[in-house]
């Protein structure tokens, strides 16, 4: 249906308003997902987050290994929130940014079922080729917008995903009882807090975040502001907050310097770092015997490899700038980036996409053949993507 004219009245008026919004079949895409930070303020903000147990029991439960289907929870734009199921099938749809944090709407990638379920606020089934993005024709899916009882606003949206038998009619059964049940969660919830209007507790405060990846001397954030640190400082701080457990002044030293016996030289440096924690985030000051942060920093790093161990291959790609403080020659550094970018090489080898394995070559390894003969096994015989990938294996020798 690349070309053609959909049958279904429904499904030929979302194509119109795709044309109308100048996409095109073979280029329509939900953009990069929200950062992982940004997404847990949204997640933790929405009002579908008190009704995940629901959803979970309902739908997720039984769309564990092997059950073939994806779900997804959306808020009332289009933006998938949660993207739960099959572990297999959820790596698979990561290759067309099926993932938390991407805006699903009719005006990013035309028909699917989440998006045209909000565009005209009623529930919707969309079966392979119906869709208007090339990418998302092997799939089918079925959506059903999400309500507030009280207002009748649409706050979101529920979708399962998969092969043809997800648009099959007892999966629009089972979505619209979910979703009916869902909306009534929401408002007795509502109603067992007796309609008063509470007084809103403070929001607790965000972790302090550090960036390192591609960084040449970090950046720390906390307190709604961001700094520069300076690359000693950004090296200690990478180290205690990869080792949580804390690290004795002579372990250190190793890791910094190389040698156990550059103790007397770690020390004022760990006293120079204190003193500029104490006015960027007084709470992140380590402490002593071992040296250690007293809280949590959330490290670029650790959400990184979060993102791989849950296989979101092409979030972690994104969440990708560069190595670890590349301009860094401290021990501990480097065995943190070989690490990061070794585990970053293996996951995308095994488990990515032709797509994905050639925007990783292209960005960070123009130099390393792997990539690219791993995308040219992966190719289809006839992809006019062939010819460029041999062309860059040529070029390497």
């Amino acid at each position: 249906m690349r070309g053609a004219r959909p049958h279904r009245r429904l499904v030929a008026e979302s194509w119109a308003r795709a044309r109308a919004s100048r996409l095109a079949p073979d280029r329509a895409e939900p953009g990069p997902p929200l950062e992982v930070d940004r997404l847990e303020d949204v997640r933790g903000a929405h009002p579908l987050a008190a009704a995940l147990p629901i959803i979970r029991s309902l739908l997720v439960r039984d769309a564990d290994e092997d059950s073939g289907v994806v779900v997804a929870v959306g808020d009332a734009v289009g933006r998938l929130l949660w993207v739960e199921g099959d572990p297999a099938l959820v790596r698979r749809a990561e290759a067309m940014r099926f993932v938390p944090g991407a805006d699903w709407s009719e005006r990013r990638v035309g028909t699917s079922a989440p998006g045209t379920a909000l565009a005209l606020d009623r529930p919707v089934q969309i079966a392979g080729e119906e869709h208007f993005a090339v990418q998302v024709q092997p799939w089918s899916c079925t959506a059903v917008p999400i309500h507030d009882l009280r207002s009748h606003e649409t706050i979101g949206v529920l979708d399962i995903t998969g092969g043809p038998d997800v648009a099959a009619p007892r999966s629009l059964a089972l979505l619209e009882a979910t979703a009916a049940a869902v909306e009534r969660e929401l408002l007795l919830q509502r109603l067992t807090r007796g309609g008063r209007r509470q007084r809103r507790t403070p929001a607790p405060a965000r972790a302090p975040r550090l960036a390192v990846l591609g960084q040449d001397h970090g950046a720390l954030t906390a307190g709604g502001r961001t700094v520069p640190l300076s690359l000693r400082h950004a090296e200690l701080l990478t180290l205690l907050a990869w080792h949580r457990a804390g690290l004795s002044a002579e372990r250190l030293a190793e890791l910094v310097h190389g040698r156990a016996d550059a103790v007397a030289t770690v020390r004022p440096e760990m006293v120079r770092l204190r003193h500029v924690l104490e006015g960027v985030a007084p709470s992140l000051v380590p402490v002593a015997r071992p040296y250690r942060l007293p809280v949590p920093i959330d490290l670029d790093v650790r959400q990184l490899l979060a993102l791989l161990d849950r296989g979101a291959h092409r979030a972690a790609l994104e969440a990708y700038r560069g190595e670890v403080l590349p301009g860094s020659v401290a021990p501990g550094v480097e065995a943190i980036r070989a690490e990061v970018d070794g585990r970053l090489r293996e996951a995308l080898l095994e488990s990515a996409s032709p797509a994905l394995l050639l925007a990783w070559a292209e960005r960070f390894a123009p130099t390393d053949p792997e990539p690219l003969l791993t995308a040219l096994r992966l190719l289809p015989a006839r992809s006019p993507k062939r010819a460029g990938v041999v062309a860059r294996l040529d070029a390497l020798g």
